[in-house]
C-alpha cells in the first residue's frame, strides 16, 4: 500500500543514485525553483537544458547555486527538447519536465516516431492524490489528455497507470472503472465500456467496473448496498468517463478537499512533466518526486 507522499519521498531519497530530472527549456523562474527544491532536499539531480546564460541569470536572482547541477548550453527551445529526448532514449535522464515552452511544442517532439521517446500507441496523464480522507495515495486518470477516450485508449491509460503503480512498489493496483451506477446500461456507454474491459481483463491489476465513485472510495457505503469487490472501498485508480469528470474531480479534491497531488505524463520511455505556471509549489514539488521514482522503472 502507498500510504503517503512522505513515504515516497523517503523511498526516493534512499535509491543509491539520485534520479536526473531533465528541465527543459530551463530559462524558466517557477519551474527552476521547484527544481531547486528537490534539489536541495537531496532526491533529484537536475539537468537543465536551455540558454545558459538565461538559466543562470534567473539562479543568480533566486540566490540559488548552480554546483551541482548539469547545465547544458543549447539556445533554439526545438533543439533543447530533441536534447533531452536523445538523452532519454540514452538512459540518461529519468525524467522529462517542462520549462519555458508551450506543452504542444515539448509534445511534438517527444512523441516524433524517428527521434522521440513515445512507447505506447497512447500517452495519458495520471494524477496521484494524497487525500486527509483517504486511507492511502491513489490516482485519477486522465484528468488531462485523453479527452473522451474510447474502450481501447482507457484500457491503454490503464496499462501506462499500471506500470506506474508497479514503479512505485505496489504491484496488484485496484483499479475502479467509475460510473454513476454499479450496472451495465446500453444507454450509458461507460458502463458498457467498463463491463466489456472487466471481462477481457489487464494483466497486473485487479479490476472492477462499472462502480460508482462512493462504493469505490468508502467502505461503508459499499457494506450499506451490500456491494462486495476486493476494490470497493479501498480503490488506488479511479478511470473517469472523459476529461470532463476525471479534471473536475482531480480539482475538486484540492481545491475543496485539502488534497495533495502530484502528476506526470506516461507512456513514454520516461515520464514526462508537463506541470502548469499555476500548479501549487507542493504540486510541482511532489510531481518531480513521484516521476522521478517512476522514472524509467
Amino acid at each position: 500500500m502507498l500510504k503517503s507522499f512522505e513515504q515516497m519521498k523517503e523511498a526516493l531519497r534512499a535509491l543509491p543514485e539520485k534520479r536526473r530530472v531533465a528541465v527543459v527549456p530551463a530559462q524558466d523562474e517557477h519551474t527552476l525553483e521547484a527544481v531547486h527544491h528537490a534539489y536541495d532536499d537531496g532526491l533529484v539531480e537536475p539537468v537543465l537544458i536551455g540558454d545558459e546564460a538565461a538559466i543562470r541569470e534567473i539562479l543568480v536572482r533566486l540566490n540559488i547555486s548552480a554546483e551541482g547541477m548539469t547545465i547544458i548550453n543549447i539556445a533554439d527551445p526545438a533543439e533543447a527538447i530533441q536534447k533531452a529526448a536523445d538523452m532519454a532514449r540514452a538512459g540518461e535522464v529519468d525524467c522529462i519536465m517542462k520549462g519555458k515552452t508551450e506543452t504542444g511544442a515539448l509534445m511534438k517532439v517527444l512523441v516524433n516516431k524517428e527521434r522521440g521517446i513515445r512507447k505506447n500507441d497512447v500517452m495519458s496523464l495520471v494524477a496521484f492524490m494524497e487525500s486527509p480522507h483517504y486511507h492511502k495515495v491513489f490516482a485519477i486518470t486522465d484528468p488531462a489528455l485523453l479527452t473522451y477516450p474510447n474502450k481501447e485508449q482507457k484500457k491503454a491509460a490503464i496499462v501506462n497507470a499500471v506500470g506506474a503503480f508497479q514503479a512505485l512498489g505496489l504491484e496488484n493496483p485496484k483499479v475502479a472503472m467509475i460510473a454513476a451506477i454499479e450496472k451495465v446500461n446500453p444507454k450509458m456507454k461507460e458502463t458498457v465500456e467498463a463491463g466489456e474491459i472487466k471481462e477481457e481483463g489487464i494483466d497486473g491489476c485487479i479490476l472492477e467496473g462499472p462502480i460508482s465513485l462512493d462504493l469505490a472510495m468508502d467502505p461503508e457505503s459499499a457494506g450499506i448496498k451490500g456491494y462486495t469487490s476486493p476494490v470497493a472501498g479501498d480503490a488506488d485508480l479511479l478511470v473517469m468517463p472523459d476529461i470532463v469528470s476525471a479534471n473536475a474531480l482531480a480539482k475538486s479534491l484540492t481545491v475543496l478537499g485539502g488534497a495533495r497531488t502530484g502528476g506526470m505524463v506516461l507512456g513514454a520511455q520516461v515520464p514526462v512533466l508537463l506541470v502548469s505556471r499555476s500548479a501549487a509549489a507542493d504540486d510541482k514539488y511532489m510531481s518531480i518526486v513521484l516521476a522521478a521514482l517512476v522514472g524509467k522503472n
